[in-house]
């Protein structure tokens, strides 16, 4: 087993080589990939399939069935717009319960996770621990790489500088799956501390 010193000067020196580069370029790490793919199947899986996560996402792909891609560009614009200063449809999601319980789960996790959001059938956020910047995630790779790519699909980002925290960080992307059907019906995406997984 590798020893905790020597895995915090392997931090260091990835993490110096992370801040050599230009800060907005994202880049791969294997070893943080394979330690994100751990913590998944360790943590997050401990908790994905909470009835109030199914339930959520079940109930909002009820509510959301009939939306146009224009209903959804519409409400992605409002959200974009209530993002700075709050309004109906942020403070909807962001005061249900889904979300409370997510950010009690962050909030558990001792600083290792900075953020989760869960998404529905179209890529709509359901509930979130921390603000978005858009509604709608269809158009992104969390979303297509893990819905779209079976239930046993896990999706880890490129390590990135999240510029608010100023933490290297990773997101991973796994599906909601229905433990009845099967079936997936949503996704989740939930970002973690680089240095902090590293040293799980």
């Amino acid at each position: 087993m590798v020893s905790t010193s020597i895995r915090r000067v392997s931090l260091i020196i990835v993490l110096a080589i992370y801040g050599s580069l230009a800060p907005l370029q994202a880049r791969f790490d294997p070893e943080i990939d394979a330690a994100a793919r751990l913590y998944v199947a360790r943590h997050v899986s401990q908790w994905l399939s909470d009835a109030i996560i199914i339930e959520s996402v079940t109930s909002q792909n009820r509510l959301h069935a009939d939306l146009t891609q224009a209903d959804i560009d519409e409400m992605d614009r409002q959200w974009q717009e209530q993002s700075m200063g709050g309004g109906p449809l942020v403070d909807t999601v962001l005061g249900n319960e889904l979300s409370i319980h997510l950010r009690d789960i962050e909030r558990r996790a001792n600083g290792l996770i900075t953020e989760i959001f869960v998404m529905d059938n179209q890529g709509l956020n359901v509930g979130l621990s921390s603000l978005t910047s858009d509604y709608w995630q269809a158009d992104e790779d969390k979303w297509r790489k893990s819905y779209l790519a079976g239930p046993r699909a896990v999706f880890v980002d490129e390590v990135d500088l999240d510029e608010s925290s100023q933490r290297y960080q990773t997101q991973v992307s796994v599906p909601v799956v229905s433990p009845d059907s099967g079936k997936v019906i949503g996704a989740v995406t939930v970002g973690i501390d680089a240095e902090g997984l590293l040293l799980q």
